[in-house]
């Protein structure tokens, strides 16, 4: 019976702090539609230049890019922009500890460890609650142009959610900084540009140079956008994870360690430095 009620406790401190930053969040409507739109920005410019690269190669005698052509490179910007959402929770949690702080309210909500957990959530699903409506487009729009079968449509989903527990890990380690030391959070926050600019999440790997590529392979997060792409396009669970095995460990790997290196981070820096900056 304790446990339940702690359970309930948890759940309902869960669905307020959820709802909260919900409302807080659609408060700035205006701010909200010009992120989707930015995102939307993003994916326009590279579809652009490959449609141009694609009919280029065409008229020379050449072929696809990798696996990628000018029919289904529309496909790799749909996703690009679901996966633009999602990495939006970087900075929902440096952004909800800030106002936390200057509201003076964080202290309390992470006196228990339930409640630290709890604000953790809070914010994990607000965000996927908020891009909730402009993800399913997206993601409809991608089934509508190329379908795929159900169980690879539940693994592409899967695959989504880690990605957004990988997000929420980076962003958990920025936030944390974010209230405790601003200096270290502004070059993490710098570093993290440069990952999502090496993670070719709007551009082909074979399209870059080859001193590109070399610094793009040792980036996690471009196996784990290639093989969410490639199981897509193929088609074929099984052939796609035997195909590409270290993409696949690479996600199931990075989804668990990154989230837990943030709620470490989190636990340690706050016991170390606190809150600074009031």
């Amino acid at each position: 019976m304790k446990n339940l009620k702690e359970f309930k406790e948890s759940f309902s401190q869960i669905l307020a702090l959820t709802e909260k930053n919900i409302k807080l969040s659609l408060r700035y409507k205006l701010g909200l539609f010009i992120s989707y739109i930015t995102y939307l920005i993003s994916i326009i410019m590279p579809l652009i230049i490959m449609q141009n690269i694609f009919e280029y190669r065409v008229n020379i005698g050449l072929g696809n890019i990798g696996l990628w052509s000018s029919q289904n490179f529309i496909l790799y910007q749909f996703i690009a922009y679901n996966i633009m959402l999602i990495s939006g929770i970087t900075n929902a949690y440096p952004s909800q500890f800030r106002n936390e702080k200057y509201w003076k309210t964080l202290p309390a909500l992470i006196i228990g460890p339930f409640n630290r957990s709890n604000l953790l959530l809070g914010i994990f699903l607000s965000h996927l609650t908020i891009i909730s409506f402009p993800f399913i487009i997206f993601f409809i729009l991608g089934l509508i142009w190329q379908p795929i079968s159900i169980g690879t449509i539940i693994l592409i989903i899967a695959i989504f959610f880690l990605i957004a527990l990988i997000f929420s890990g980076i962003g958990l380690i920025l936030g944390i900084f974010a209230i405790s030391n601003e200096n270290i959070w502004n070059v993490l926050s710098f570093l993290l540009m440069f990952v999502m600019w090496f993670s070719c999440i709007t551009y082909p790997f074979e399209i870059f140079p080859g001193f590109i590529q070399k610094i793009i392979n040792l980036n996690p997060l471009y196996y784990i956008f290639d093989f969410l792409r490639i199981t897509w396009i193929q088609d074929d669970i099984l052939f796609t994870i035997s195909t590409y095995p270290f993409h696949f460990i690479i996600l199931i790997s990075t989804s668990i360690i990154l989230p837990s290196i943030g709620v470490f981070l989190f636990n340690q820096v706050y016991k170390k430095y606190g809150i600074t900056g009031y």
